[in-house]
């Protein structure tokens, strides 16, 4: 079978069967066993004076481990349908979007509960936060993680198959673990930080231009290249400022971080900066009509090649 036949059966598994708890219960994701290997890396390789070169070994071993860990499944004779269930697992839409909706439905509850559902997907401070800054936390992570966890990893399956999705998991798992920038990580990290902003460059401006092609939004794609470049991150702000200018509403902004206030540019900075529930309800069915547009375009190429 072709990567790109393979690529559809996996987009479409995930969009069915999701994370199932009866599974996962009894074995450890894929992305657990990678977070498990950089921690033993992390344990083993972060100290002492030569900490940037020892966060080089450490990328390097885990992308060279996921290339071997690929080739050897590849290599298992008629592996095509096996490859597409491994991809289906690393792929995250129907996972995306439900942890994004049980956001809006902990905030429609109260407010706590909504600070406390939206500080399993986002790094701020919670206490900090109101129904507005709760709302825009979950909006921004949909946005940031459409990409970083759909597009992205489908990406670099259809370029170079099983080897280009396991490298970009473990690149991205390693980036969300050590690539910070803290006293720890600062040196340690810095390598992973860099790869993971390179890997995800390409595709963070394609989610961008689904998004605004699924929506036909020319308020959209302004946005996006008005203010993405404004985003702290390379690579956030794209999807990000489009999902923002889709909506009408504004993101970024101040927030709270360990205790220190950090002021961060609002990105779409015109738009409506009240959020409730129904916005969350709103960017999630966003991620699903960038989705079918997105797989309605494979398919189209399926057919014509």
């Amino acid at each position: 079978m072709s990567i790109l036949s393979l690529l559809l059966i996996a987009l479409i598994l995930d969009a069915i069967l999701g994370e199932p708890d009866w599974l996962w219960h009894r074995f450890p994701h894929p992305a657990t066993l990678m977070g498990r290997c950089v921690e033993w890396l992390d344990d083993r390789l972060n100290h002492g004076q030569n900490r940037q070169n020892a966060g080089i070994l450490t990328i390097t071993i885990l992308t060279l481990g996921a290339l071997a860990l690929s080739l050897f499944i590849k290599s298992i004779p008629d592996a095509g349908l096996l490859e597409a269930l491994l991809a289906a697992i690393l792929l995250a839409q129907r996972s995306l979007t439900d942890h994004v909706s049980q956001v809006a439905e902990a905030l429609r509850s109260s407010l706590p509960e909504g600070r406390r559902a939206v500080s399993m997907i986002v790094g701020r401070d919670p206490e900090a936060l109101d129904e507005s800054a709760v709302a825009r936390g979950a909006i921004e992570s949909a946005a940031e993680n459409f990409s970083d966890g759909v597009i992205a990893p489908a990406f670099w399956f259809l370029i170079f198959g099983l080897p280009g999705i396991l490298i970009y998991k473990v690149i991205n798992t390693a980036d969300s673990m050590i690539g910070h920038r803290n006293e720890r990580y600062q040196d340690f990290g810095r390598a992973t930080a860099r790869l993971d902003d390179l890997v995800n460059w390409v595709p963070a401006r394609l989610t961008g231009g689904l998004i605004c092609l699924a929506y036909w939004s020319k308020t959209g794609w302004n946005a996006m290249q008005a203010d993405a470049k404004h985003h702290r991150s390379p690579n956030a702000g794209w999807p990000e400022a489009v999902m923002a200018g889709v909506l009408g509403i504004a993101v970024s902004g101040p927030r709270s971080y360990n205790g220190t206030m950090t002021e961060l540019m609002w990105v779409n900075d015109a738009g409506r900066k009240s959020l409730t529930p129904e916005d969350i309800d709103a960017a999630v069915r966003v991620l699903w009509r960038s989705w079918f547009v997105g797989v309605g375009i494979l398919a189209a190429l399926w057919l014509i090649f």
